[in-house]
Parts: structure tokens; sequence; C-alpha cells
């Protein structure tokens, strides 16, 4: 076996060789932040991280997956072996920064707001590092994949456009692995759990039927906007009573309007939002409950709705041989006391839960210490953790293929 196999987690390998590294990567990753690009349109994104890998000798790229997406295959020297995938997203958000730093974005109301350009530079900073030691057996697939944040209405996100368009049978991938950093961690630390470590996410929308009128003879009319502003409490009680305080439940309506008139109450109120579970059998009834609770509502002041529900995104599953090896792969990077092998789920979601769908693998979450919380207009990715996402892929790689 490799010395990388068998390092004692409480004798942490030197970061040097990827501290080394981080001046480069915080180049590539602030560069990434001044240009961000959204959903699928990632033509100048995917062209730049294509062009890093052919300089660092990768040879074997495949562009245009899922649109803009891209698979690069790096070879180890240490003879045949299974594939396995790490996956970086890409993908920006239409958010407007509020920051002075000479790396701001150069494309008002776009901005890096979730980390995603330390994600590639990270597992850029990899693939150099992997391609001039190939100190393993096998083949690593580097995942590059767009529209992580959605998809156009009607299109599935990024990672399910993947799976669907076969990287996972075409590369012969056997294990696949994630990252995110976490502003909620301590810099040099990971965190990561056997098991359901995101939630599903689901979106519904809510059209409220009633009878408009003069504002001032609300009596001759179905008011949808006081019925909706009752609705929106009552979802509420679907997750303090009619939910197990063990099972997490969120939901949060995001999106409300009605009218376009001070003297008019309109004949319908419109209001959409989000809906977050962790649990199978609670993500399965959702959507009646909800449209039970809305109908009934309504139907209680005269008033009927109209609603659609959408199935987005699903539980982010770690599996538990693959969270083993990645927990161990962290340790050996930072040591024992440094990594948490048993984080409480966060209620965000992830659509790495479709590779995790289609291949066993895991999840883990970086540190990026005290800053803004992610999707914040004032955060921004700390490149001091560029080397620990670096040495983290390095280590999974030389440890998962261990000669």
């Amino acid at each position: 076996m490799s010395r990388t196999a068998t390092r004692s987690p409480s004798n942490p390998r030197c970061l040097e060789p990827f501290r080394q590294l981080q001046e480069e990567a915080s180049f590539w990753r602030r560069r990434l932040h001044q240009y961000p690009e959204l959903q699928f349109r990632l033509d100048k994104t995917s062209r730049f991280v294509a062009d890093k890998l052919a300089s660092f000798g990768i040879r074997d790229i495949e562009a245009g997956i899922a649109e803009t997406g891209l698979v690069a295959l790096i070879r180890g020297d240490k003879g045949p072996g299974p594939t396995i995938g790490l996956r970086a997203d890409m993908d920006a958000l239409p958010i407007v920064e509020a920051s002075d730093k000479p790396w701001k974005s150069k494309s008002r109301g776009l901005m890096h707001a979730c980390g995603h350009d330390g994600h590639t530079a990270m597992l850029l900073g990899a693939a150099k590092y992997l391609a001039q030691t190939r100190n393993f057996r096998g083949t690593v697939a580097l995942i590059l994949q767009p529209a992580e944040e959605g998809a156009p209405e009607g299109q599935v996100q990024g990672a399910l456009k993947m799976v669907q368009e076969g990287i996972m049978d075409r590369y012969d991938i056997s294990r696949v692995f994630g990252l995110h950093n976490s502003p909620d961690l301590a810099l040099g630390t990971f965190g990561i759990r056997d098991g359901g470590i995101m939630a599903a996410l689901d979106e519904f929308d809510i059209v409220v039927k009633g009878k408009g009128g003069h504002a001032a003879k609300p009596h001759q009319t179905i008011d949808p906007v006081v019925i909706a502003a009752q609705i929106i409490n009552a979802l509420q009680m679907l997750v303090s009573r009619s939910t197990n305080p063990i099972e997490s439940l969120v939901i949060s309506v995001t999106k409300l309007g009605a009218g376009e008139a001070y003297n008019v109450i309109p004949g319908e109120a419109r209001m959409g939002g989000s809906v977050r579970t962790l649990a199978a059998a609670l993500h399965e009834r959702i959507e009646l409950q909800i449209f039970s609770c809305a109908q009934g509502v309504a139907r209680a002041f005269g008033a009927d709705i109209d609603m659609k529900f959408r199935r987005t995104v699903p539980v982010t599953l770690n599996h538990t041989e693959e969270t083993r090896l990645a927990a161990n792969a962290a340790r050996g990077v930072v040591g024992s006391e440094a990594v948490d092998d048993n984080i409480v789920p966060r209620m965000g979601s992830e659509d790495f839960s479709y590779m995790l769908q289609a291949r066993p693998g895991a999840f883990i979450f970086v540190g990026n210490g005290p800053t803004h919380g992610l999707h914040h207009p004032s955060y921004d990715f700390n490149d001091e953790a560029l080397p620990y996402g670096i040495g983290y892929w390095v280590n999974l790689v030389e440890t998962v293929l261990a000669a």
C-alpha cells in the first residue's frame, strides 16, 4: 500500500505542497469571482477551466456536457484500477454584490455568493498536483458542473442533467465525492455525516382565486390578499403542529404578489416558496398536506386555489463506506480533532444528491471561517481555505486509489 493509505490521522500530511498552490489558486478563484455566470450559461467559465486543465498536461477533457459542464480524466502511474469522480460546481447567483474588493463581480446583478468559485479553484489545484504526481492507480474523473443553484423553468438541474447524459457509465465512475465550503465551520476543519446530510428541496406556487372589487366595499368581494395571509400563517402550523418535532421541516413563502391599484381588491393573489425535508416519509406526504391546508383555508372564505408543486432536489444521502473514506481522508489532512464525522444535517439543499443516487459516494463540508453566510451579498470565499480543500482532494484520491 502507499504511504498515504497508511498515514495516521493523528499525524496528518504536510500541507506545504498545497500551500504552495494557494497563490495561484487564489488568482484563479478571484478571476472566476470577477466574471460570474448563471445556470447553464457558463461559456467563459467553462473555457477558463478547460484551458487550465489542458495547461496541466491533462489531455482527456470532454466539454459540452450538460451544455457547459466538463469531465476531465487523470490516470495514475501505479497501474490499473477503478475510476472515482470528484465534483465541483461552477455557477453563480443573481445577487448584487456588496463589496469593494478588487476582485468584486464585474457583472452587476451576478455574484459568486456560495463559493462555487472557490470549489472550482480547489479542484483545479488538486488537478494540477495530481497531474504532476499521479501517485495512484486507476483514474480520477474531474466533474465540473453547471446549474447547481437552479435551472431555467422546465429544465432539470446540472447534476441530474450530467447523470442523464451518461457520465457515470461513460467514464465507468465507481464512486463520486463532493465538497462545499461552510462559514459555520472554523478554518482548517471538516464536517460530514453518514446518511442524510442536506435536505430535499421542493418548490410550490399557489394562486388564490377570489373575487375582486372596490376597496371601499370589501364585503362585496372575496379578498384573496387577506386569504393569502391566512394561508401563509396556516402553512406554518404544518411545521409546528402537524410534523413530528424529531423530523425537520421548513416551509418558506418567498414570493407574494397581488393587484396593481390602491383602490381595487384584486381577484387573485399569488405566492410561492420552498419546502425542505430530511425524512423520506415526510417528503412523500408534504405536497398533499400543503395543498389540503391552502385549499381548506381558501374554501372556508369562499375562494379556491390552484397549486403547482415541483420536486426539485432529493435528500443528499451519504453512503456509509464512502463517508468513512472521506472522513479519514480529511483526518489525514488536518488531524482527527478537526473532523466532525457526525455534524448536524443542514436544511440547505444540494443537487449532488442526484450523483449520490447514481453512484455510492459522500459529500463533505470544509471550514470557510467566520465569513458572511452563503447567498449573502457580502459573502466572499476565504482563500485561506484553498490548501485544505486541495489537500483533501489529493489525500482522498491517494487513499481510495492506493497502489
